[in-house]
């Protein structure tokens, strides 16, 4: 499954999938990048994972879509 991480960057918050060289999506607010990176993981045929961190860097929550491809293994 592909993984796109929101994280905390010095200009402000990124949403890049995981190996990627470029981020997918950039913008000031963590919740404003959260949305545009959602957006994409949407958009996409197959299914994929956001992790959305704290500004520490530790992940904050997982979301999964579609939600039906959840491992039914999480907690979440």
């Amino acid at each position: 499954m592909k993984t796109y991480h929101v994280t905390k960057t010095e200009d402000g918050w990124q949403g890049k999938a995981e190996g990627g060289s470029r981020a997918s999506a950039t913008g000031a607010t963590k919740q404003e990048v959260t949305q545009r990176t959602i957006e994409i993981a949407k958009n996409q045929p197959e299914p994929i994972s956001v992790r959305i961190h704290k500004m520490d860097g530790k992940i904050q929550e997982e979301r999964t879509y579609p939600g039906s491809a959840d491992p039914s293994s999480s907690k979440g």
